[in-house]
């Protein structure tokens, strides 16, 4: 195992090397939170798949693959279905808005009285996202060098957390792209095509196997319903997600490179199947299906493939965790802490009147001098760090993934995807309507969950029918979103952002109510 090793710790290395100069790079909060905006098609095509792609899609998708067979591929391609459909319906219109989380746009639709509700949820969901892929250290570590759980959560987390806390985006955008080259190559490249040809062929396969493992819905026509449901609508809303939209250079990078990540999810998702198919073949009688992953690696490959190949199962994780890291540290900054920060200050000033400093979203886009800048990467850098080490300390008590993932999703998705996917769709959507689907479709989804189990289908179903029918009925209860607030919103669709000179020089009322916070244009 020498020269596995060798691999492991060059690759390790490797990540907080690029941490050290991605910190280099960082010198804004734009720079910190979203690589500066900055991002072509290559680059961003690859990290966007590098972060949805992480340790549930490789390790858990292989063990789909061994107990259920090819349609053990409906997990990881309803991912791919999801960011399909961002990038191609949603994703030019998210990355013209300019803004650094989801709570921000629902400040901007509903005129700034969504946020801080919608940013505890999305905080909680990216929170247990990271615990759930900082879990999945503790078996990689495990089958490369024996080690204890906690410390190897603790080793992982350490390595992640540090890189993050260096350079923000831009240490993960360029350690993701390397995670991407790494998983397709040992993925991709070279254990699905070494799997297949150790279980003897799809022939051999096909006799040692039941036929339900080569049939599209042997999995289960309601088990697919609930992963497009949880997996294919989350990526639809989830800050981790749209954080890498926000870093597009334009909203056609956006569409066109999402449409390449996610076409990579499809293959990447049959090609997991297909390997855990195989393993089935060759050990037939495994502890747990999750176990069929580093089984495969450890026995079929051979010296330095086996290596890169788990190196591949570590950039998996690592990619998906410090993209969830950045994505709760960000969310507990910008829209939780800010806020109750602002809320202090306007207390102790009230004689400021309307003339208040506009709240997060507008000093996202107006920061002030360098030192200020400073401040702002320095703050986000402590959250991010802070964010990191409750991680590392959720993840070592806890340990069923399953369950701490699928409750995560269903908060997201019940809470949030109604209230968002109306701002984007519907004019009529108001804040109270936006409010009531949050409170009624979360409390929903986890008081089913209580009573009927975390991991039973019904919690989402009928949190989602919550949420739309407390959106629709408030909404249409109250009164309509002030035509300001709906002006300045149109205008970030359209592509005039904060400190646009066109919105300015033209004089246009909409282009105005941009540059104004979502408060402030409601006052006006």
């Amino acid at each position: 195992m020498a020269v596995d090793y060798a691999v492991i710790v060059l690759y390790l290395a490797g990540m907080l090397a690029m941490g050290w100069w991605g910190m280099r790079r960082a010198k804004s909060k734009s720079d910190f939170l979203v690589a500066g905006r900055r991002l072509g098609p290559a680059m961003y095509s690859g990290t966007m798949a590098a972060i949805v792609l992480g340790g549930a899609s490789t390790i858990g998708g292989v063990g789909l693959g061994y107990q259920y067979g090819l349609s053990g591929a409906w997990m990881v391609f309803t991912i791919g279905l999801g960011l399909l459909a961002l990038s191609v319906f949603f994703s030019a219109r998210i990355a013209r808005l300019k803004v650094y989380t989801v709570s921000e746009m629902l400040d901007l639709r509903y005129g700034g009285s969504a946020g801080i509700i919608s940013g505890v949820v999305m905080w909680a969901y990216t929170l247990m996202l990271a615990v759930t892929s900082t879990i999945a250290y503790a078996t990689i570590f495990d089958v490369l060098f024996g080690m204890d759980r906690t410390l190897s959560i603790i080793l992982g987390g350490a390595i992640v957390v540090a890189y993050s806390t260096l350079g923000g985006m831009w240490s993960i955008t360029l350690t993701d792209m390397v995670q991407f080259v790494v998983k397709t190559i040992g993925v991709l490249l070279l254990l699905l095509p070494i799997a297949v040809i150790k279980a003897g062929g799809f022939a051999e396969m096909k006799a040692q196997l039941p036929h339900d493992y080569f049939a599209p819905l042997g999995i289960g026509g309601q088990t697919v319903f609930t992963y497009v449901l949880i997996y294919s609508f989350g990526m639809l809303i989830g800050q981790d997600i749209w954080q890498r939209v926000f870093t597009a250079r334009s909203d056609t990078v956006a569409r066109r490179g999402g449409t390449a990540a996610g076409t990579y999810c499809l293959v990447y998702a049959l090609a997991g199947a297909v390997i855990g198919t195989a393993a089935k073949v060759l050990y037939p009688h495994l502890g747990s299906p999750d176990d069929a992953f580093a089984t495969i690696v450890k026995d079929a490959l051979p010296v330095g493939v086996r290596g890169l190949v788990l190196a591949a199962a570590l950039s998996a994780v690592m990619s998906t965790s410090s993209g969830a890291l950045i994505a709760c540290a960000t969310v507990a900054n910008n829209d939780i802490w800010s806020r109750i920060k602002g809320a202090a200050a306007l207390r102790r000033r009230p004689a400021a009147g309307g003339s208040g400093d506009g709240g997060p979203e507008a000093r996202a886009e107006q920061a002030g001098d360098g030192a200020e800048e400073h401040d702002e990467v320095r703050g986000n850098r402590v959250f991010i760090l802070l964010m990191g080490l409750a991680v590392i300390v959720i993840a070592i008590a806890l340990n069923n993934v399953v369950e701490a993932l699928t409750l995560a999703y269903n908060v997201l998705v019940g809470g949030l995807l109604v209230p968002i996917l109306g701002g984007l769709l519907w004019k009529r959507g108001t804040a109270a309507g936006a409010l009531a689907s949050v409170a009624v479709g979360g409390l929903t989804v986890i008081g089913l969950m209580v009573s009927l189990g975390v991991l039973a289908n019904e919690p989402i179903y009928y949190g989602l029918i919550a949420s739309l029918v407390a959106y629709v009925a408030v909404s249409l209860a109250t009164k309509p979103t002030d035509a300001a607030v709906l002006a300045a919103w149109r205008a970030r669709l359209a592509g005039r952002s904060d400190g646009d000179p066109e919105g300015d020089a033209a004089g246009d009322p909409a282009g105005g109510a941009a540059l104004a916070p979502p408060s402030a244009a409601g006052r006006a």
